[in-house]
């Protein structure tokens, strides 16, 4: 059977996705046929497959560490959330409705068989499948019903290197603690343990992982420094969101509001690695600057919630204010329909039914529908060259007069989005917009900034090369292939 190693952590963001997509890069270089695979994730972050389905981002970029392009099969569950109680439930890349955490519990039974089902299908194409966790086993009180950690381990047969971030500290207490809670059978899974996120000289933590190993009898498979690279992978989570800071070294200033919704954030990955770009998502609580450059309108999982918000911060009042001093303003899939006259949900495809007036800044209206499109796009700025390539990831269907002004032209002739008769105000669906070189210069170069050379695919690419090398040199490679069965 096809070699396979799950990676858990002590909880969320210990770096799974990294170490994930950093062991896939290091074994397909050696010349394995790699898959990664993450049975149930939950993130606003997410990517369109080639067939048209919608997966986690990190396992998109997990995909792009093994050099093969990302398919459903990789994140057969993904939970969407759209309010503090309820998600919009994604099975093989298509929506599902919205579910309240109480109904999904009562779906997880039958969606394990989907994540088994799904896994087996990767194993069937690889010579190795490397399984990322979610959460922490050591929750116990989740552990019934449970398909992200334990639950699909035990059912797949599938090996468990647990991970800990020394970096939040108590990192023995963790997985000691895991050790402790655990039933013996899950316990049973567990093969060995990885540190994770280390600053400073490892031989200072050599007693304490040799406590580990006494306190659990698992084996020490090493420990990772802090990877200074994973700080260029897109990221899963919008939590690391809320620490990031206008740099201030910039040209140009461009900022976008952390609305609740936020969604597909890592739109902004490449303006943040320009040089002379100062990007800043500003958190609640504070306005828009009046210095911005261009405001970018971000997409959103709940388009009317977040539009409401928009409101009570006060930012469509920094937004207007920023129009009438000759300020850019770009609206990417939930914000090109909040630039619009109206947004209506009647049927609450994406929470309670309802329609609110939009920003009024474009001539369209866009109306919430229950199908979703979901597809790869490429094209060239209209009135331009300038190529782009990305993916669409809406419901709504947007129109008006508006449209007669296309944002984009699509490689099939078809026209994406609107543009004001000024030029200023734009919107479009297309999330990826700045990822190709040429597209983020045409778009830099109109506020007078100059971009990097090259697509940022090749910057993450880079990012992976080095993870996979810094890897190979901490950890115990040849006792996680013993472990995966290789």
């Amino acid at each position: 059977m096809t070699a396979a190693l799950m990676i858990q952590g002590c909880g969320s963001d210990v770096g799974k996705s990294t170490l994930v997509a950093g062991l896939c890069r290091l074994f397909t270089d050696r010349g394995l046929t790699v898959r990664p695979f993450k049975p149930q994730n939950m993130s606003n972050n997410a990517a369109v497959t080639l067939d048209g389905g919608e997966i986690g981002r990190a396992q998109a970029v997990q995909a792009q560490a093994c050099r093969t392009p990302p398919t459903v099969e990789m994140n057969p569950v993904l939970l969407k959330p759209q309010s503090d109680v309820g998600a919009q439930l994604i099975v093989r890349g298509r929506m599902e409705g919205n579910w309240t955490a109480r109904a999904f519990h009562a779906r997880k039974p039958a969606l394990l068989g989907v994540a088994v089902e799904s896994f087996r299908r990767l194993q069937a194409e690889a010579d190795l499948v490397i399984v990322e966790g979610a959460g922490s086993p050591a929750e116990i009180n989740l552990r019934a019903g449970d398909i992200a950690n334990m639950g699909f381990a035990r059912a797949a047969g599938v090996p468990v290197a647990l991970v800990g971030d020394i970096d939040r500290g108590h990192v023995i207490a963790a997985l000691a603690g895991a050790h402790l809670v655990l039933d013996p059978e899950d316990r049973a899974m567990i093969k060995g343990f990885i540190i994770n996120k280390f600053r400073g000289d490892p031989s200072l933590f050599t007693d304490g992982r040799r406590e580990i190993t006494r306190l659990t009898g698992w084996a020490d498979l090493g420990m990772a420094p802090w990877l200074a690279a994973a700080r260029r992978l897109p990221a899963e989570d919008a939590v690391v969101l809320q620490a990031q800071a206008i740099r201030g070294s910039g040209r140009v200033k461009i900022v976008a509001p952390l609305w609740r919704g936020l969604s597909n954030f890592d739109d902004f990955d490449p303006l943040i690695a320009e040089p002379e770009v100062d990007f800043a998502f500003i958190p609640p609580g504070q306005p828009l600057p009046g210095d911005a450059d261009l405001v970018i309108l971000p997409g959103s999982k709940a388009t009317l919630s977040d539009l409401a918000m928009v409101r009570a911060e006060g930012w469509d009042i920094d937004i207007a204010a920023h129009v009438r001093r000759g300020g850019r303003v770009l609206g990417l899939c939930g914000g090109y329909q909040m630039l619009g006259l109206r947004i209506a949900d009647p049927d609450g495809v994406e929470g309670a039914p309802g329609e609110a007036a939009g920003l009024g800044l474009l001539d369209v209206e866009t109306v919430m529908t229950g199908a979703k499109t979901l597809e790869p796009v490429g094209g060239r700025l209209a009135g331009s060259d300038a190529l782009f390539s990305g993916y669409e990831m809406h419901v709504g269907r947007t129109a008006g007069p508006g449209t007669a002004r296309p944002c984009l032209v699509r490689d099939d002739g078809r026209p994406d989005g609107a543009v004001s008769p000024d030029g200023r105000i734009a919107g479009a669906y297309v999330h990826g917009l700045f990822e190709r070189a040429s597209a983020r210069a045409a778009i830099l170069s109109e506020l007078g900034a100059g971009a990097l050379p090259g697509d940022h695919a090749t910057r993450v690419d880079a990012a992976l090369d080095e993870i996979a090398a810094t890897l190979s040199n901490c950890l115990d490679i040849d006792a996680i292939a013993r472990i995966a069965g290789l």
